[in-house]
């Protein structure tokens, strides 16, 4: 038993990354039902912000965290209104390519201008380990589970309380028809990638806290894991992709602690398989039925 409460600590920790960057593609895919593939790599430029402030400046952990989020909120703006923008219009497959080539060029793009070899990321903080009885709870951990709980809680006030989380819905609900009601569709558009990079920031220091080093291509399986938290909780519902994060880290950590760690990435695309074929939808996906 105390191995499995500890590996499904383990699992929580894993899975609360997962659910912010799931968070970011849920956002996006529910306001212009883009996959945005290039999500995964803006972790990657986050994680090598932080390396760069500590490492290359010397400067301290509160500023490369800071550091970290701005370049990737930034980055997902300018992704936004350099790649996607020039093609609302067009067809969904044009949308999705381009995200795949924009993932592409930030791989390629950072492994030519800092190599292929892995960056290794100065600690943010002293880790510490509490004993709860005799399962072990290490400070990461419990500010991994902290972070992941307020973000959603903050986002969901966002989306539901504020009047920019009026104008998400209503551009979710219907761009066209928020456009005549005064809504500033593209502002708003601009505003949904700002939030979702910015979580991306926020997984990158988490996931950097657990996995101190950074390469070109470590954003490519945790955007490809994200996605499927995504699609199972219910990609475009918030409560969902924070399901769907927790779901599979602690799957993950639980196939793991059985001695099959070399198949935990098969079982997460299992999962997906399985999903895509008994509930599409997701877990609190809802189904939307398109007029003709």
């Amino acid at each position: 038993m105390t191995v499995f409460f500890s590996q499904l600590i383990n699992g929580l920790s894993l899975g609360s990354i997962y659910a912010l960057i799931a968070l970011g593609y849920s956002m996006v895919y529910g306001i212009i039902l883009l996959l945005n593939f290039a999500h995964g790599d803006i972790i990657m430029v986050g994680a090598y912000m932080s390396w760069f402030v500590m490492n290359q400046l010397g400067l301290g952990p509160v500023t490369a965290v800071c550091a970290s989020i701005l370049t990737c909120t930034v980055l997902g703006v300018v992704i936004e209104k350099i790649a996607y923008t020039p093609l609302r219009n067009a067809p969904r497959l044009s949308l999705l390519i381009t995200a795949i080539g924009v993932s592409f060029f930030l791989e390629y793009t950072a492994e030519l201008i800092l190599g292929s070899g892995a960056k290794v990321i100065p600690a943010y903080f002293t880790n510490q380990v509490f004993q709860i009885g005799s399962v072990n709870l290490s400070l990461t951990t419990i500010l991994t589970l902290v972070v992941m709980v307020a973000s959603m809680i903050v986002l969901t006030l966002l989306v539901q309380r504020t009047k920019l989380g009026k104008a998400m819905r209503a551009v979710s609900e219907d761009m066209d028809a928020a456009r005549l009601m005064g809504v500033n569709v593209n502002s708003t558009i601009s505003f949904t990638f700002a939030v979702g990079s910015a979580l991306a920031g926020i997984g990158s220091v988490l996931y950097c806290c657990s996995y101190p080093q950074a390469t070109p291509t470590m954003g490519s399986m945790l955007g490809l894991k994200a996605f499927v938290a995504a699609v199972l909780g219910g990609i475009g519902s918030i409560p969902g992709a924070m399901i769907g994060g927790l779901a599979i880290g602690v799957c993950e950590s639980l196939v793991s602690a059985v001695g099959l760690s070399a198949w935990r990435d098969a079982v997460t695309f299992a999962i997906l398989i399985i999903v895509l074929l008994v509930k599409p939808t997701g877990i609190l996906g809802r189904q939307v039925q398109e007029k003709v």
